[in-house]
């Protein structure tokens, strides 16, 4: 199947199951995971009129979107993956969205490059649901005051929840968790949901599903 042929099935796997939980098509955004693909690999999903991307990796980010950005009108760009901070400065720099916002020392470091750059970003912080080790992501009992410290403290527009469910486990309880905890901190977004799981989680609330593999085929 051609690249174009699956991004509009995903978009009509996308639009079936918003119908069947009695929500609106375009209430939930696809995020085309474009990490570890090329600009010649991407190009062909902007012009089938994907704007939303997502890629894990700062420097790879740096290597091909900032042409992509310049060649075509109106790309929103996610940072998905971990961030350190000494790559806060880049990221700002290139990205309008980050979701991956854990841990207090990161989200410090963001507001100061947002100020100096005169950047104003949107924010999701990642819930590490299963209390995985190995994973990224903040336990979900300090969600809520975390939340509120990055939004009263730092002024980070904070507007969702983001999370990667434990892969040997069905998802559906780590999205209902998710969304529990987005309406305790009073957020309105929901980032969950990947290729092997993306309908799942739209009946679970996602407001948007990061889909990679399921897009631009297996890496």
């Amino acid at each position: 199947m051609e690249i174009e042929a699956r991004l509009e099935d995903v978009r009509q796997r996308i639009a079936s199951v918003a119908e069947k939980a009695g929500r609106e098509e375009n209430s939930v955004s696809l995020v085309a995971v474009s990490k570890t693909f090329d600009a010649a690999t991407i190009q062909p999903v902007i012009d089938c009129g994907q704007r939303v991307f997502g890629e894990n990796r700062v420097q790879e980010a740096q290597g091909k979107w900032p042409a992509l950005k310049e060649r075509n009108q109106g790309i929103e760009l996610h940072l998905i993956g971990p961030l350190q901070s000494n790559k806060a400065a880049e990221a700002v720099a290139l990205f309008d969205v980050v979701q991956s916002v854990d841990r207090e020392k990161i989200a410090k470091v963001l507001a100061d490059e947002c100020r100096k750059q005169g950047r104003t970003l949107r924010f999701y912080v990642q819930v590490n649901t299963g209390l995985e080790p190995q994973k990224a992501g903040l336990d979900p009992r300090e969600t809520v005051a975390f939340v509120a410290m990055c939004r009263n403290e730092l002024e980070l527009d904070v507007e969702g929840l983001m999370c990667i469910p434990p892969a040997d486990e069905y998802p559906g309880p780590h999205f209902a968790l998710l969304a529990k905890l987005a309406k305790e901190c009073d957020v309105q977004k929901l980032s969950m949901g990947m290729s092997g799981d993306f309908e799942t989680a739209i009946e679970f609330g996602a407001t948007s599903v990061r889909v990679g593999s399921a897009i631009f085929g297996t890496r």
